[in-house]
């Protein structure tokens, strides 16, 4: 289907919504509680458009494309009312940029800053929020808390650990862990999701923070997680040649085996590649001493001693066990090794153990 936005004719598909369609021929809609992974949610007004032939402003993350439909992003009305909502945003808490480990990093502060917005209009008496520092990974500040519900949505729907929701009504409503616990004593697995769609800086991981490293400081570099064999996706952070943190690969997120997301091991369990007790080349031992060796040394010497033990003692005294941390392919390289090359079908996978 077709439909112009801003003047410019462009293809939408069936199902997408305004945001969506524009957001996919490169035309910026700012959404605080819209994300790609936890969907349209309607709630910010942030995104607010102006449709021909239809009343009012219309939320473009929850709007349908239809074909023919002629949309304005910028009219005065729109750029008021989204300046309304980001004022009302940033006097409803304290999102002070100077100190916050998002600064850069920020969808608020994105739309403050292509807005004008330098203070906000309002300000209101509201009182500081202890900081919730419980969790070994993840910082929750709820004073930045915008409740967009990305986080909500993504716990709930997402990656479906059920721990975050909002409690309280009104005024008082918030986003709480459980019956409203510190997040470290909480049912939270630490999977990160929450911090990974979050728009402002009410959630950050713990490693960053302590090491006064923002994201916007950061080198991204993709890579395929090293602890099992499904291959996730992630977004490998890198500053002055050192591993700061990581994130899913939110790029073609829907062609990804993980599809955005991560587990505790992905997200939190790749500091080691900066550890000095690593191994950086294979080790043989000579005279009773591990030493450093080439791999062609190293693999020459295995070779040799299995083909020792098994002209010694036949087929049947050699073993093969296979990791789930590495490729389905090499895995079926080492079984096709045990079962072709040595002839045993003595072979397991650490999986089973």
């Amino acid at each position: 289907m077709k439909l112009t936005i801003d003047g410019r004719s462009i293809e939408a598909q069936e199902g997408q919504t305004v945001l969506d369609a524009a957001r996919a021929n490169g035309i910026y809609i700012p959404a605080l509680c819209y994300h790609p992974r936890t969907g349209k949610a309607g709630r910010c007004r942030a995104c607010v458009v102006e449709i021909e032939g239809v009343r009012g402003l219309k939320e473009s993350c929850a709007t349908p494309a239809r074909e023919g439909m002629v949309v304005h992003t910028d009219t005065p009305r729109v750029m008021e009312t989204r300046r309304t909502v980001v004022e009302l945003l940033l006097a409803d808490g304290h999102h002070n940029c100077l100190s916050c480990q998002a600064s850069g990093d920020c969808e608020l502060q994105r739309m403050a800053y292509m807005l004008g917005i330098e203070r906000p209009g309002l300000l209101f008496d509201v009182p500081p929020e202890p900081l919730d520092e419980s969790s070994e990974g993840i910082v929750r500040e709820a004073d930045k808390c915008i409740q967009c519900g990305r986080c909500v949505t993504a716990c709930q729907n997402t990656v479906v650990n059920r721990v975050l929701a909002f409690g309280y009504r009104g005024h008082h409503a918030r986003v709480i862990a459980d019956d409203d616990k510190p997040l470290g004593e909480s049912s939270c697995v630490l999977c990160g999701e929450c911090v990974q769609v979050c728009p402002v800086g009410a959630l950050t991981f713990t490693g960053p923070r302590k090491a006064r490293i923002r994201p916007s400081e950061t080198t991204a570099t993709k890579v395929t997680c090293p602890y099992c064999g499904v291959g996730c996706q992630i977004d490998f952070h890198v500053k002055d040649n050192r591993y700061v943190y990581s994130e899913a690969t939110e790029t073609a997120w829907e062609r990804q085996p993980n599809k955005g997301m991560l587990c505790v091991k992905g997200r939190f369990g790749l500091d080691f590649v900066d550890s000095p007790e690593r191994l950086r080349s294979p080790l043989v031992r000579k005279d009773g001493k591990l030493v450093e060796a080439s791999w062609d040394e190293a693999l020459d010497l295995v070779a040799s001693k299995l083909k020792t033990v098994q002209e010694a003692h036949g087929t049947d005294a050699l073993g093969f066990f296979s990791s789930a941390k590495v490729t389905n392919e090499e895995n079926y390289a080492l079984q096709r090794l045990a079962r072709v090359v040595f002839g045993t079908n003595n072979i397991d996978h650490c999986a089973r153990l």
